[in-house]
């Protein structure tokens, strides 16, 4: 392989891990926190996206490039704010109304639940925008590249990679540094001892929630600027590479959801430049088997201990 090819191929392969490890950072904060596999935490994604679609589309009116630097970062700053802060609410509402209730219910309650609000939510999508996919306003120029040893790297790209990594190490300061990022590391740990020394467990799932559904919407935000097409069954199938992710780096263990995004993003991109993009999914499920046979608990997965 050559040497240009090899560049462009990593680029492209950091670009999309960025955005799976976004969506599989909700995952598994959520499943650390109170053990529920959110499926409908890919269409939460897909929402996202489809948010900030209509946001370029109708109240800012864009249609294609913007050349203007100062406008675009201005743009950028706009549609993540309110995409992840409105998906961070509908994340909250899901919690609230949807899985509170069942907290306590035997688990298969809750999953069939969250995959109840997934067909909600896409349903919503369907009323609102149609079944057919839609083109998202490419505000990143095509010609917003420079060479770099021979492979042509786009402006774009670097901006996905640089923000998923921007987003990952705030969410592991505020995690490990603040006192909400505490109440969530002990609630994770034991619910009821959390509790017992004054955490209020209703407040820390909620704000877990906020978060998780806050960085799919960033997501959302990226896949519809890099794909440029955006449908009401993106999530499925980003929301399930998402999961394999979690589960593949250690569920439970943002580090290691990171990880495993950008794993599967690398196992996608050059499989197709090998030409077996027909055998990447099975590639990425073959590895994941692998991991779980020799450490279930993933890469870098604690193992679960009974406690007393």
């Amino acid at each position: 392989m050559e040497l240009s090819v090899l560049v462009q191929q990593f680029f492209n392969a950091l670009t999309l891990g960025s955005i799976y490890a976004l969506i599989a950072l909700g995952y598994t904060m959520v499943y650390g926190i109170i053990e529920l596999i959110n499926f409908a935490h890919g269409d939460v994604f897909m929402v996202g996206a489809f948010t900030a679609f209509w946001l370029l589309t109708v109240p800012l009116a864009l249609h294609g490039s913007v050349d203007n630097p100062v406008l675009l970062a201005g743009i950028l700053l706009l549609i993540f704010t309110v995409v992840m802060v409105f998906m961070g609410i509908v994340g909250v509402v899901i919690e609230r109304f949807a899985y509170r209730p069942l907290r306590n219910a035997p688990r298969l309650a809750p999953l069939l639940t969250a995959i109840g609000v997934s067909f909600i939510l896409q349903n919503i999508i369907q009323v609102v925008f149609g079944s057919s996919p839609r083109r998202t306003p490419q505000i990143f120029g095509n010609d917003a590249r420079f060479d770099l040893l021979g492979a042509s790297i786009s402006f774009r790209g670097v901006f996905i990679f640089l923000l998923a990594l921007g987003l990952i190490f705030a969410l592991q300061a505020f995690v490990g540094r603040t006192r909400l990022g505490r109440a969530m590391r002990s609630t994770a740990q034991d619910r009821e001892a959390a509790q017992l020394m004054g955490v209020n467990i209703n407040r820390t799932i909620a704000i877990t929630f906020f978060i998780g559904s806050a960085l799919a919407g960033a997501g959302g935000v990226v896949y519809g600027l890099h794909f440029g097409q955006i449908g009401f069954t993106i999530g499925f199938s980003a929301g399930l590479k998402a999961f394999t992710a979690a589960v593949l780096g250690g569920i439970g263990n943002t580090t290691g959801a990171a990880l495993g995004g950008f794993f599967i993003g690398f196992v996608e991109v050059y499989s197709g430049q090998f030409g077996l993009f027909r055998w990447s999914e099975a590639l990425v499920f073959a590895v994941l088997i692998l991991v779980l046979v020799f450490r279930p608990s993933g890469l870098l997965g604690q193992p679960l201990t009974e406690r007393a």
